[in-house]
């Protein structure tokens, strides 16, 4: 394998990048091709690639005008000597402000700095189990005027505090503070407060490469690789932003031309059987299909025998149902033998894949007893807690074992003695 690195990534281009949902989608989900010829790169189905990205051209020249910086200026780096610029393109991450450098301006704080000040208002970062994030909200909460997914959290709107005061001894204001904001709010928060260009890079977080599980088999379309991405966007603070990588991804990669670095990130664990006999149980909703695309098309191509259930879930069927034509292809040939699918938003009733698995739990335990292997992969703070419960339930329920039990054999003898129960979960 080629020694490509987050350090020394290959320069590659995108040669698909292309949305996944159906018309009228509130999502954007996105198939992403990366070219890998030439590169030596190799991977395997349940591997997961390094995407290098970048900051986005129009903030970094917003944060400039904002500092009054022309952008030629040198700052020394943990990588070297560059140009302010290139520091704030590819060695920094500036869409999000670090508790570092926040911190840091304490010393700077002019003596006036009772001048400085702001309003805080707590917040609760609300993420259903679907994976839909709602977006940062104003107002007062007096009244309970909350909109939905929102929760009082503390006092709200409490007048005005000395901004960094307040930050630097509330952790809590900290955490809140720095959620919702990048460098070019705090550069109009803290305008009294003068930087040099060395200053303003200090306590920057480093530009952090993005894992994603890969959703293609090497062997599907040679020196290729596919990832299915869902693409980040949301308002703060009345501007409209991205995630760092996804945005980049999403906006910048011009297929055939954007110039992008990748590098492979090696599984141990997450991987098929080594049997192709074996049958395997995936449950993977949203993006966390895509390492289930690529187990199948290495099963496919392999001639596997083993048997595959699949489960799938979003919001609605028209909107969400991620590759729809190949799904219903491979359970027309009979490469997926059952195909559970939920939608959240579809119908009177919220159904997610936990519930399916519930109805299914005889069967599922069949399998399981039957040597078939488990694997999950997606949201790790709801939905991958809300499976592994489900499946110490079917256990304790068809396995004929007490609670403690079932949760015994789960999570020591299927998941580190067996190795039978997988998860990618992020």
């Amino acid at each position: 394998m080629a020694d490509w690195s987050a350090k020394n990534p290959f320069m590659t281009t995108v040669s698909q990048n292309f949305v996944l949902n159906g018309e009228g989608s509130k999502k954007e989900t996105r198939h992403i091709v990366f070219e890998l010829k030439n590169s030596g790169l190799e991977y395997k189905a349940g591997d997961a690639l390094g995407v290098i990205p970048r900051c986005p051209p129009e903030l970094v020249e917003e944060l400039l005008i904002s500092t009054n910086f022309s952008g030629d200026e040198e700052v020394e780096t943990h990588l070297g000597t560059c140009s302010l610029r290139e520091a704030l393109t590819d060695r920094f991450e500036i869409h999000r402000v670090s508790k570092k450098w926040i911190e840091g301006l304490a010393n700077r704080v002019p003596q006036d700095s009772g001048q400085v000040k702001m309003s805080i208002t707590s917040r609760q970062r609300f993420s259903s189990k679907d994976g839909a994030v709602l977006l940062d909200w104003s107002g007062t909460g007096n009244d309970g005027d909350f909109p939905e997914g929102y929760v009082e959290v503390g006092p709200v709107g409490e007048g005005y505090v000395n901004l960094i005061s307040e930050l630097t001894s509330d952790p809590k204001a900290m955490e809140d503070y720095i959620w919702s904001r990048d460098y070019l709010d705090s550069i109009s928060d803290f305008g009294g407060i003068g930087f040099t260009p060395q200053q303003l890079v200090e306590g920057m977080d480093r530009l952090k490469p993005r894992l994603y599980s890969i959703a293609s088999s090497p062997d599907f379309e040679r020196g290729t690789v596919h990832l299915t991405v869902a693409i980040v966007r949301y308002n703060h603070h009345d501007r409209d932003r991205a995630g760092l990588c996804t945005g980049y991804m999403a906006d910048e990669c011009e297929t055939g031309t954007t110039e992008v670095g990748v590098f492979m990130s090696p599984t141990r664990s997450f991987v098929l059987p080594d049997d192709g006999s074996t049958d395997a149980i995936m449950v993977g909703p949203g993006t966390g299909i895509a390492p289930f695309r690529a187990f199948l098309q290495q099963r496919e191509i392999d001639g596997a025998k083993g048997r595959n259930w699949l489960f799938f879930g979003d919001w609605t069927e028209e909107g969400e149902y991620l590759y729809r034509d190949e799904m219903e292809n491979w359970k027309e040939s009979g490469l997926i033998t059952r195909h559970d699918l939920a939608w959240s938003r579809q119908g009177s009733e919220k159904v997610y894949v936990q519930h399916l698995m519930k109805n299914s739990g005889e069967e599922i335990w069949n399998w399981i007893e039957n040597g078939a292997y488990f694997y999950v992969c997606g949201d790790k703070q709801y939905m991958a807690k809300d499976v592994h419960s489900t499946l110490i339930g079917i256990c304790s329920e068809y396995g004929g074992m007490s609670q403690d039990e079932a949760k015994e054999f789960v999570e020591t003898g299927l998941m580190k003695t067996e190795k039978r129960y997988l998860r990618d979960v992020y």
